[in-house]
């Protein structure tokens, strides 16, 4: 592994840029999940099955993965403003042809590529810890993750309204101008950061194996993450034809409304901000992580219950949100200089952990219904709880 140690001065992380850096995040990973409360009318304007649509969802997280590993590791050795610039036209392009997709073939050949594209976030936060001081380093980065965490959960909110009103293809093209208007902001507002490493792109992706086998801590981080995500996305690829079904009759606009609900899951990305500048990440994580479990307790006996389900998604979204604030506290602490490897390992464990739950729960929705989504979320957070404590209590006994 080669990489240079050389001492640079770095821009500071002032209030405008923090804020561009946040509305981008979250603006941009919104990209990823527009689909979902979508799923069901893309199924009926292609005449194709619900599990066929979902493969939407599952192939643009795909691609979301394949971006985190291929591109994400490059801002290490090139200047990043630049990728990020170039990163924005393949998206742009890429929402242009999903909004004009004349087949399901098309439109999830273009998922794939805006979820390669949609990586920026992945590319800021890894910056935004570069440019805060380290004081106040968890306080940057919850700030930036609850714009990740409103991205992520308004996107529903947003796209099932303008599905149910103006059509799916709209949003398509809604989302085209706001990263147009992205790409604008970023090239005035965002400074330039000089890469640390100097060697080349083959020696640049075999670290990430040297970081796996070295950094036992970047490990269990990715773990806990796989299978937080895996559940987390379970829930909301099936939410919507849960809310299909004849005991609620509601839409793909309900369905996104419930996003709004989850938004108050960005005030557990911002206080974890802050704890994890005080407190120790890891006895935190397993707080978060029984938030997780919970929930899925709930959703199990809310078959029926909107309420139940409103309750399930506040401390599903805290639980989640908070432990990918504490494994992210904890991994960029490990190397500066590699810290979009460390975050390309964690995110690219992250995201398969995702798209395994999309196709986990297209599987369990056919056969066992809503029950079985519930255990399938249940059961991996009750894994990642047992693993992360087992691994807690030998680090103590170390």
């Amino acid at each position: 592994m080669t990489a240079t140690h050389t001492p640079k001065i770095h821009p500071h992380l002032p209030q405008l840029t923090l804020w561009v850096m946040t509305i981008a995040t979250g603006l941009v990973v919104a990209n990823i999940y527009y689909n979902q409360p979508l799923l069901a009318d893309i199924a009926h304007t292609f005449n194709i099955s619900d599990r066929k649509a979902q493969q939407l969802s599952l192939f643009t997280q795909i691609g979301y993965a394949c971006g985190l590993l291929f591109i994400v590791p490059l801002a290490d050795m090139v200047k990043r403003k630049r990728l990020i610039l170039i990163d924005f036209v393949l998206m742009i392009f890429a929402l242009l042809i999903s909004a004009i997709a004349p087949s399901i073939l098309v439109l999830t050949i273009a998922g794939f590529l805006l979820g390669l594209s949609s990586i920026v976030p992945q590319l800021l936060i890894p910056m935004a810890a570069h440019l805060a001081s380290p004081h106040e380093r968890g306080k940057k980065l919850g700030f930036i993750m609850s714009g990740l965490l409103i991205g992520i959960l308004l996107s529903r909110t947003l796209s099932g309204f303008i599905g149910e009103h103006f059509g799916w293809r709209s949003m398509y093209y809604i989302a085209t101008g706001l990263m147009l208007a992205m790409w604008i902001m970023i090239f005035f507002f965002l400074p330039e950061v000089e890469p640390d490493y100097k060697g080349n792109y083959k020696k640049l992706m075999t670290s990430l194996i040297h970081l796996i086998k070295t950094q036992p801590k970047l490990r269990m981080a990715s773990f806990r993450g796989a299978l937080c995500f895996a559940g987390f996305s379970a829930f909301w690829t099936t939410l919507v034809f849960l809310l299909k079904q004849p005991q609620f009759n509601e839409g793909s606009a309900a369905a996104g409304a419930f996003g709004l609900v989850g938004a108050f899951g960005a005030l557990a990305a911002g206080l974890m901000g802050r704890l994890s500048d005080k407190m120790d990440s890891y006895k935190l994580s397993g707080y978060t992580l029984l938030l997780v479990f919970i929930s899925y307790i709930v959703f199990y006996f809310s078959t029926s219950s909107i309420a139940g389900l409103i309750i399930g998604v506040i401390i599903l979204d805290m639980g989640v949100q908070a432990t990918h604030i504490s494994n992210q506290s904890i991994i960029f602490a490990l190397i500066p200089e590699a810290r979009n490897r460390l975050n390309t390992v964690y995110m690219v464990s992250y995201f398969i952990g995702g798209a395994s739950g999309t196709f986990l729960a297209s599987l369990l929705w056919k056969n066992y219904g809503w029950s079985g989504v519930c255990v399938i979320g249940g059961g991996l957070a009750l894994i990642a709880l047992a693993a992360h404590l087992l691994n807690y209590q030998k680090n103590v006994r170390k």
